[in-house]
């Protein structure tokens, strides 16, 4: 056993340790070859952990920096023991001082490692399997994405041809899986989060309804008729209420939906950040403003769109009539409230054009007060006998005229019946001549998203009963 300086636990003191002769002779060498495979075979079992647990390796350099001060602090102590040993004696007054001076240095920096420890979670198992020489895997991840954006800016300030080819092949990896797209690339995935944050910004629609992504060109939304249920014990004799639900499958489709962004030469010179805040800015506007309107007036995967939920033909099928055809007012919106079952209500809201709401809340109580609840501050949706009231342009204001279609508005729970489906990955073109003489670059992008109800009961809507 090595001579030198030897925690005792839980005294926290530092003796010292006379050396043993025999643990440097005989099996000495074989134990040490065996530890080795050992630790290379924990550190490929428990590495993955690493990332896992979110330890980044700066952290797990941290503790290493720790234990290498702890080191050089023993190894100062076991000088001094080394010297009195050397010459056969014990250790004199000034060095016992030394030792304890180096003791409690020891024990402020093993204090610190142990809080450190504790803040970042890193635990004692972790650290018996680190290994500094292998590769850091979130600072691998970090490195690979962030060539993946200097390439990405870079085929769009230039080109493929103002590429190296490292960096071709590294746009080359991320080009869209879809096919009959050559050409088409990517977006890193920080911009793309980007573009997706900002949405529902635009899109009101995004902050009410259920949304889920994927990577899949459709998705199933499966359904049952309402169970029946009944009180009673059957040991008693009562019977169980039969139900037969009907199960149901259909699919929301992932939809291609195009858009055209041109940006200046003298633009596209620009920073980085600068140019991916013209792009999110530019992409989040025009497809948000695209998707709203399908989500209410989509006519579904027939025709490449998602569907719309004043379309829905069994939504539709439970209309209530205006009282008075081409106008609407208070009574009519209670009317329509009221129809919605009552377990759709709490986080219920209205949808109607901005002209319709304008319309309703125009109308007094008789002894003078608006019967329309006033938003209590800018950014926040106005208010019908509790709940929120939401505009769309999409939706036909009455007396519009339209003979196509007839839903003047929708009372209806949109976290719990309308679904949004988001294929990840939008892929972008660059167009290098098409639009330069007017000294722009366009660029072409490919971006999918889908929608339909997925519980029609959660919604009822209002005919203008023409």
């Amino acid at each position: 056993m090595p001579g030198g300086l030897r925690r005792n636990w839980p005294d926290r003191s530092w003796n010292m340790v006379i050396p043993n002769k025999t643990d440097k002779e005989g099996n000495g060498k074989m134990k040490r070859i065996l530890l080795i495979i050992l630790n290379i075979l924990v550190m490929a079992l428990c590495l993955p952990a690493y990332a896992m647990l979110g330890v980044a390796g700066g952290e797990m350099l941290q503790v290493m920096d720790y234990r290498r001060q702890i080191k050089g602090h023993k190894d100062k102590g076991n000088l001094v023991f080394a010297r009195a040993a050397a010459e056969k004696r014990e250790l004199t007054a000034d060095e016992r001082k030394e030792v304890d001076a180096v003791n409690a240095q020891i024990d402020t920096v093993d204090e610190e490692m142990a809080q450190f420890m504790r803040m970042n979670r890193i635990s004692d198992e972790m650290l018996r399997t680190y290994n500094p020489n292998l590769p850091d895997p979130q600072r691998a991840l970090e490195q690979t994405q962030k060539e993946k954006r200097a390439a990405f800016f870079n085929y769009m300030r230039h080109g493929l041809a103002g590429m190296t080819q490292e960096q071709r092949g590294i746009l080359g990896e991320q080009r869209a899986l879809v096919e009959n797209t050559a050409g088409l690339y990517l977006i890193p995935e920080d911009l793309e989060a980007e573009i997706y944050r900002g949405l529902p910004q635009v899109n009101i629609l995004r902050q009410l309804a259920r949304i889920r992504q994927t990577t899949r060109d459709k998705v199933s939304k499966r359904s049952l008729t309402e169970v029946s249920v009944g009180w009673g014990k059957l040991e008693t004799g009562s019977t169980i209420t039969e139900s037969t639900p009907t199960p149901s499958k259909d699919y929301i489709y992932a939809e291609d939906l195009y858009g055209l962004v041109k940006i200046g030469e003298d633009e596209l010179m620009d920073g980085d950040d600068i140019l991916a805040a013209i792009i999110a800015d530019s992409l989040r506007v025009a497809i948000a403003n695209e998707e709203a309107k399908q989500f209410v007036i989509g006519t579904g995967h027939s025709f490449s769109k998602p569907d719309g939920v004043t379309l829905d033909t069994t939504v539709i099928s439970t209309y209530t009539d205006l009282d008075t055809a081409d106008t609407m007012v208070p009574d009519d919106l209670l009317d329509l409230e009221y129809t919605l079952p009552g377990q759709y209500r709490n986080g219920a809201s209205f949808l109607m054009a901005s002209l319709t709401a304008l319309q309703v809340r125009k109308v007094k109580a008789t002894n003078g007060p608006y019967l329309w609840t006033p938003s209590p501050m800018v950014g926040q949706p106005q208010g019908f006998d509790g709940y929120p009231v939401y505009t769309s342009e999409d939706v036909i204001v009455p007396a519009s005229g339209n003979v196509d279609r007839s839903i003047v508005g929708i009372f209806g729970n949109w976290k719990l019946g309308y679904m949004i489906v988001d294929r990840m990955g939008i892929s972008i073109q660059r167009l290098n001549e098409l639009y330069a003489e007017a000294g722009l670059v366009g660029f072409k992008v490919h971006f999918r998203v889908g929608g339909g109800v997925i519980r029609s009961d959660a919604f009822r809507a209002l005919d203008n009963n023409t």
